[in-house]
């Protein structure tokens, strides 16, 4: 990766050998194994789940995280990044997730080369297997992302704008009440 990264720095007319450039193939090298984490298996998150009730209380109602996201433009190799809210209600007597692993199942699938609309699509069918698994589904899940694409801001058209994808499930999807309840809570 080294070598094409020089390679790279000469196509694009600048000298690898001068002073500032001249660790720049290690570091960047370095930089993709990390951002591009989600290609690896072995990285993926293990996901706690928490057995509805078993702490004294069940919850049936709606819960809902947010957070930052960073991912990469498999069209131009550029960041996107923005905001995502998440929210489910869990079955009375399925699983509850531990919500700092939605934080890092975004991360997760963000680590690769991505499109939006597979992204948010991805999380929601991990997330909705996970605590699925003792064949009681959750009654609802639904995450929005909303991201700025820099290959539409920096190159190309060059205008500052904000891409919105949702993926629904369940009762988000089915429920027009149970929908307007989780947009409302990201406003």
């Amino acid at each position: 990766m080294e070598k094409l990264i020089r390679q790279m720095l000469i196509n694009i007319g600048e000298n690898p050998d001068r002073d500032g450039l001249l660790d720049t193939p290690t570091r960047v090298s370095k930089m993709y194994k990390e951002i591009f984490r989600g290609y690896d298996p072995s990285q993926r998150p293990k996901i706690s789940l928490f057995k509805n009730g078993s702490d004294g209380i069940t919850y049936d109602q709606m819960i809902t995280d947010c957070g930052d996201f960073y991912s990469y433009c498999e069209h131009h190799m550029v960041p996107f990044f923005g905001k995502y809210w998440f929210g489910y209600i869990p079955d009375a007597s399925g699983n509850i997730i531990g919500l700092s692993k939605v934080a890092r199942v975004m991360d997760y699938y963000s680590a690769k080369l991505q499109i939006q609309e597979r992204l948010v699509q991805e999380v929601v069918e991990d997330l909705w297997n996970e605590l699925s698994k003792d064949a009681v589904r959750p009654i609802g899940m639904g995450l929005v992302l909303k991201g700025e694409h820099l290959c539409k801001t920096m190159r190309g058209v060059k205008k500052k704008g904000e891409m919105t994808t949702i993926k629904l499930k369940g009762a988000f999807l089915d429920n027009a009440s149970v929908r307007q309840e989780f947009l409302n809570n990201i406003k």
